[in-house]
């Protein structure tokens, strides 16, 4: 909803908006704030309120994409054949242990991660964070048992 009346103009131009703020911080009897002096040596440029021209703005450097989208999966898939056979040997809890593996059944769909999932699962001592890794088991299985 527009609650400006039609015929104010915004303000919108730089060398108005310089005068509205120059007025603002120029008042005397602000407490607890530094100043800083205006910057009235540096002349504004004369540009017309309506100048289709667009104010120039400095441009931040685009910083080089790292790899394209492709190379981001073909990395995500080198990734997870290289930790499959390592997520044994690692030597952490059987929570994160069934987190790994959970993991890797989703983003293959491999079946064979099951039977691992579900060791780890079994091995989670806390019986209700054993119980929602026991759900999710059921659950992927029932996702990859599903035509699609």
């Amino acid at each position: 909803m527009d609650i400006q009346p039609q015929n104010s103009k915004p303000i919108s131009d730089d060398q108005e908006l310089a005068k509205v703020l120059a007025g603002i911080t120029g008042q005397p009897g602000n407490v607890g704030f530094e100043e800083t002096p205006a910057q009235s040596d540096m002349p504004m440029p004369d540009i017309p309120a309506n100048d289709p021209t667009p104010a120039v703005e400095p441009q931040m450097p685009t910083p080089a994409p790292i790899t394209g989208s492709g190379d981001l999966e073909s990395i995500k898939k080198d990734a997870l054949l290289e930790l499959r056979p390592l997520v044994d040997k690692l030597d952490i809890a059987a929570e994160e242990k069934f987190d790994i593996y959970l993991l890797l059944l989703r983003s293959t769909d491999d079946k064979t991660l099951i039977a691992p999932a579900h060791k780890a699962a079994q091995d989670i001592a806390d019986e209700s964070k054993k119980a929602q890794a026991l759900l999710d088991i059921i659950k992927e299985i029932d996702f990859l048992s599903t035509p699609q």
